[in-house]
């Protein structure tokens, strides 16, 4: 038999994938997946990656499933009204293909998902409902160079941005004023969460979600492939007329998101049992460091609340991503109080001995110290 004779063989679950001349199954069952939301678009997406065969995907949510979701989510059923949404498409995605491990994560993408899996993962795919997520997933991929596909429906019509650090545009130089103005107006005079501004729901047909999110893993596809794809650019769907546009975002050098990180040093350390006085100490012990030392906090820490009319103080310490306009009330006397925040942690700080995550720190963060000799990241190798 001639070594160029083609079999297919049909008890293989990818034969029909193989035939494609580039593919390779092996690069997909080794590809991580970072999947940032489980609604309509997430679970197209999370569909497909099944289907492909990826080899381990992480999805991010935070809603539980209601029965206005079953008419736009292939991944959901009538029984599963009230599960949390990411465990119950990851149930979904493992009756598809048990060759896809799937790890579920109930979880606010901005408080509760450390930089460490954002490193660690081959592409994120953003299937998010509003400004301030996806800018803070584009922050967190540029400081670690991990490409990133953003998606977005409404109606029938939809987008699909590829970001792809360290050199292209990113979805922050794609901003305009006005967007910058509707992520302010989710917070109240005292840079409190303003809840009724979350409570926007978004029209949208399930077939927009299978066309978004087919172009998302599409490009997935070809980053894990190591094809080449067009970054810092927006594919724009009309599903009215039935067109398609591109159009390429001006890289801007000013870019607030254009911090990327050096390695980080990891270091045997967890969010849930170690302070920031054991991060010090270790990295004093690493580096043979003297003097003192600060953690630089990426999420705003709200540490309490003063009410001035009644002088009641109300402890908070959640990250200002989680502090609603509740918060804010005085116990005492139902006056608006004003909160106080933390950006950093000396070591001198009686706040230095609570533990990281009571600092707003999540698992398997990467985090950074100022020292006398220079700013130090650190992996919280722990929660791996």
């Amino acid at each position: 038999m001639s070594d160029d004779t083609l079999i297919i063989d049909d008890d293989d679950r990818y034969s029909r994938l193989r035939l494609i001349a580039w593919w390779d199954q092996d690069k997909l069952a080794a590809a991580k997946v970072l999947v940032v939301g489980a609604g309509a678009l997430g679970n197209e997406v999370l569909k497909n990656l099944a289907l492909l065969g990826v080899g381990r995907v992480y999805v991010a949510d935070f809603d539980e499933i209601e029965e206005s979701n079953l008419t736009r989510s292939v991944l959901f059923r009538h029984r599963d009204c009230g599960r949390a949404k990411a465990e119950a498409a990851a149930d979904a995605v493992r009756d598809i293909n048990p060759d896809t491990k799937v790890v579920p994560m109930l979880a606010n993408i901005m408080t509760d998902v450390g930089l460490g899996l954002f490193r660690d993962v081959d592409v994120v795919i953003g299937c998010l409902d509003n400004r301030e997520a996806r800018l803070w997933v584009n922050r967190q991929c540029w400081k670690v160079n991990t490409p990133w596909i953003d998606g977005g429906i409404q109606e029938i019509n939809g987008v699909v941005k590829v970001f792809a650090p360290p050199d292209s545009a990113c979805y922050e130089c794609a901003m305009t004023e006005n967007d910058y103005r509707l992520i302010n107006l989710r917070y109240s005079c005292p840079l409190l969460r303003r809840e009724d501004m979350l409570a926007g729901k978004v029209p949208t047909a399930p077939t927009i979600s299978s066309i978004i999110a087919g172009m998302q893993v599409q490009e997935a596809l070809k980053l894990i492939h190591g094809l080449p794809v067009e970054s810092g650019t927006a594919c724009v769907f009309n599903g009215i007329t039935n067109q398609f546009y591109k159009t390429a975002f001006q890289r801007r050098e000013d870019c607030l998101s254009h911090e990327t990180y050096p390695e980080a040093v990891e270091l045997p350390l967890a969010a849930n049992t170690h302070s920031a006085t054991d991060l010090f100490a270790a990295l004093a012990a690493k580096y043979e460091i003297a003097g003192a030392m600060r953690l630089e906090l990426d999420r705003d820490l709200v540490v309490s609340t003063f009410c001035a009319q009644c002088q009641a103080e109300q402890r908070i310490m959640k990250p200002q991503q989680l502090v609603g306009m509740k918060h804010a009330i005085c116990p005492e006397c139902g006056q608006t109080a004003m909160p106080s925040l933390e950006h950093s942690i000396d070591s001198g700080s009686a706040l230095a001995n609570e533990t990281l995550a009571a600092l707003g720190i999540p698992p398997y963060d990467i985090v950074r110290v100022e020292t006398s000799i220079g700013e130090k990241l650190v992996l919280l190798a722990d929660d791996i």
